[in-house]
């Protein structure tokens, strides 16, 4: 892979808004030619940051795209997403649609992609969540596609190595123009926020300079990874339940 940032070239699934906008930006910064590509176009032009407009559920307009393309370096599977639905508030064919955006179009994408990535040595970044390694109720098909994606991206780190890297960011919550959705009011994020061990949500260009640093030569042995952008996770439940080190009024004294 070339390693010279204004050498490559990154193609960012829907890199036009939020997590994927940041994304698109930190590889921009890097002196990188950057696509985003999505169905709709961003709302304010990206600095550095080229636009295609393209649905990442058509294969063969994904394929199309990607045999256009003079040469490739970097592919960041990111595109995804999914409303809050309780399973039994949906007919399986509406899950099954959250399935296909979030697990089998970052397959479709890698599959269109993979030779120009083999012939450049390159890097493909999966855009993970932790609600795929957890419970994640109100958004389980979104949960499920995400913890196939982890596996997808280590089966593909074995089957295209060494030519090809694979690594999995697997992201937690994200303070981004739509976490009002999730998240609640002003109020709500900072209650939310404080549920973090660092404080605070992560903001877009957390995960972009993660997914910079996967893709590039600091990262030459890594692959088939899972990197955790989380702040430190969620602090356990049990821990405010449980009584046994709670602070007492007692003085407790060393026999």
């Amino acid at each position: 892979m070339d390693n010279s940032p204004s050498g490559r070239t990154v193609v960012v699934t829907g890199g036009t808004r939020g997590v994927g906008a940041g994304i698109a930006r930190a590889f921009a910064e890097t002196g990188a030619r950057v696509l985003a590509c999505a169905r709709r176009p961003p709302e304010q032009p990206l600095d550095g940051v080229e636009f295609t407009s393209l649905d990442l559920r058509d294969p063969p307009a994904v394929r199309a795209f990607f045999d256009a393309l003079p040469r490739l370096d970097v592919l960041v599977n990111n595109a995804g997403g999914a409303p809050y639905r309780r399973l039994a508030d949906a007919d399986a064919e509406r899950h099954a649609r959250v399935i296909e955006l979030n697990l089998l179009t970052p397959l479709t994408a890698s599959l269109a992609a993979y030779e120009h990535l083999r012939r450049a040595r390159g890097a493909v970044v999966m855009i993970g969540s932790v609600s795929g390694g957890r419970p994640s109720p109100g958004s389980a098909a979104y949960g499920a596609a995400k913890a196939g994606l982890e596996n997808l991206a280590r089966s593909m780190a074995v089957e295209w190595a060494p030519e090809v890297r694979v690594n999995t960011l697997v992201v937690g919550m994200v303070r981004t123009e739509l976490a009002g959705l999730h998240y609640g009011g002003p109020d709500s994020l900072d209650a939310v926020s404080r549920t973090v061990p660092l404080g605070r949500l992560a903001v877009p260009s957390d995960v972009g300079a993660a997914a910079v640093f996967l893709a590039s030569g600091a990262a030459a042995y890594i692959s088939g990874a899972s990197l955790l952008v989380h702040g430190g996770g969620e602090r356990p439940a049990f821990l405010d339940a449980a009584t046994a080190n709670k602070p007492s009024d007692r003085y407790d004294q060393e026999e």
